[in-house]
């Protein structure tokens, strides 16, 4: 009896502790021991000089497992390109653990502006042409040009520079931002370095090239624009529309792939001029496309040039994109029979047309009251095309300099090239347009002084650089 009151006894107080002990909390696991990051240096924000963002940084969360969780959330406001960009708030979120004090960065996409905050804030713009689109383009319209020759030791510089134009540096592309500039449109021709192997692979030290001017403009703090230069023309040239399709998917593929990472500064433009241009026929001959082939050649090119990008993913879900209008031409491109891609995202998409005033210079009439008309005309029909339907109109190229033996008989000795820029210039900055300008080595600005040549017209830039700013 008294080992079964001993035993009954133990019972209880063996009871009594497991009720008393204290509870243990199971550690938190996200499947693995440890969490990965992918973080990359393109996720880091990178500033100016003058210590302005020269882009809106992709955010970070970082994340950290314990058994008591404490979360604290720090938004730092990051700077736009200019003071008109809406900033993205930077987030990083922190779970510490009394475990380990190791912090695990997890990438976070930003919402990137939308394509008119984007046009709004770009600005005035400058192409820097002549040199990452520079090939030996001897007989390039016969069909005898059957792949792209190579230059020099056949490095990126010997292209970049085939078509006299100095190597490009930081202070080139700084010079440009301290002159007003807000945007720097980059043409690409990507052929350079490629082997004639069928693939149409991008040979990467040629674009890593191009990243490297691309990353000189992020740390100006200006736009960069890289599109399909040239080598669009070679293409269409000898393919036909299905294989066209197939070639830019790919080209489009690779470059979106490579620059995925960078934030909202970068924006990609489809073409440069020759969506719808001449194709060889079976005798070697360039012939043009009947109008509604021609159509259905820029509308498809289009479309695949967004499906290729957006199908990469990461920033490129959101990044804005530049659709090549029909030759780029005003009256093509405002036809009813040209189509906007559809896309996965609204309002992300602009239209790029060339030179307002085209044919009144070429037929000599600037400054006379005809130029003026044309200018009314060409930009009535992109407003009523686009802008009054939300799509920002991208003026890829816009005529810099007017020379007297362009000008009306009316005008020569009244009006200056600065007088004529700033009528134009100031029209299309009035309707909501980017407009930018064509320059190649020195033409207009100086790649060895960093500035612009013309005092007058420098001073033009600079004034409505300030204005659209505001």
């Amino acid at each position: 009896m008294k080992k079964k009151l001993t035993a009954f006894l133990l019972c209880i107080l063996m009871l009594f502790a497991a009720c008393s002990a204290p509870e243990t909390t199971p550690e938190i696991s996200s499947g693995n021991s440890s969490v990965t990051s992918s973080v990359t240096e393109d996720d880091i924000e990178t500033s100016s000089a003058d210590g302005s963002q020269s882009e809106i940084a992709i955010p970070d969360t970082t994340t950290k497992e314990s058994e008591t969780t404490t979360t604290s959330v720090s938004d730092a406001t990051t700077t736009a390109v200019s003071e008109t960009t809406t900033a993205v708030p930077e987030t990083t979120t922190m779970v510490t653990t009394t475990e380990s004090q190791t912090e695990v960065p997890q990438p976070e996409l930003v919402v990137f502006p939308t394509a008119n905050e984007v046009a709004k804030d770009m600005g005035l713009g400058i192409s820097l042409g002549n040199t990452m689109e520079a090939y030996e383009a001897t007989d390039c319209e016969k069909i005898t040009f059957e792949w792209i020759p190579v230059v020099g030791n056949n490095t990126p510089k010997d292209y970049e520079v085939c078509w006299e134009c100095v190597e490009t540096t930081q202070e080139v592309i700084d010079g440009m931002k301290a002159a007003g500039f807000n945007t720097v449109r980059i043409p690409v021709f990507w052929g350079n370095m490629m082997a004639n192997d069928g693939t149409w692979t991008i040979n990467a030290d040629y674009i890593a090239r191009v990243k490297e001017i691309v990353d000189y403009c992020r740390n100006a703090g200006v736009y960069t624009v890289i599109n399909i230069h040239h080598f669009d023309e070679f293409i269409i040239r000898r393919n036909d529309i299905d294989e066209c399709e197939k070639i830019f998917t790919h080209l489009w593929t690779q470059i979106a792939e490579y620059f995925k990472d960078y934030g909202p500064t970068l924006v990609f433009e489809g073409y440069n001029e020759y969506l719808g241009g001449k194709q060889f026929n079976d005798k070697g001959e360039l012939v043009e496309l009947s109008t509604s082939d021609g159509y259905k050649m820029t509308n498809t090119m289009n479309q695949c040039f967004v499906d290729a990008v957006r199908k990469t993913g990461g920033n490129n879900a959101e990044r804005v994109l530049i659709v090549s209008g029909y030759w780029t031409n005003i009256d093509l491109t405002t036809d009813s029979q040209f189509r906007m891609p559809t896309d996965t995202v609204s309002d992300r998409l602009m239209v790029s047309v060339h030179y307002v005033d085209n044919n009144m210079y070429w037929w000599n009439r600037i400054g006379s009251q005809d130029w003026m008309n044309y200018i009314d005309d060409q930009c009535g029909k992109l407003k009523r095309a686009f802008t009054d339907k939300g799509i920002p109109v991208f003026m890829g190229e816009t005529t810099s300099n007017y020379p007297k033996d362009n000008m009306d008989a009316s005008a020569k000795n009244k009006m200056t090239s600065t007088e004529c820029l700033k009528i134009v210039l100031e029209r299309l900055l009035d309707e909501g347009f980017v407009p930018v300008l064509w320059d190649t080595n020195s033409h207009f600005y100086s790649r060895t002084d960093y500035k612009i040549n013309n005092a007058d017209d420098a001073a033009l830039i600079k004034s409505l650089s300030e204005k659209s700013a505001q």
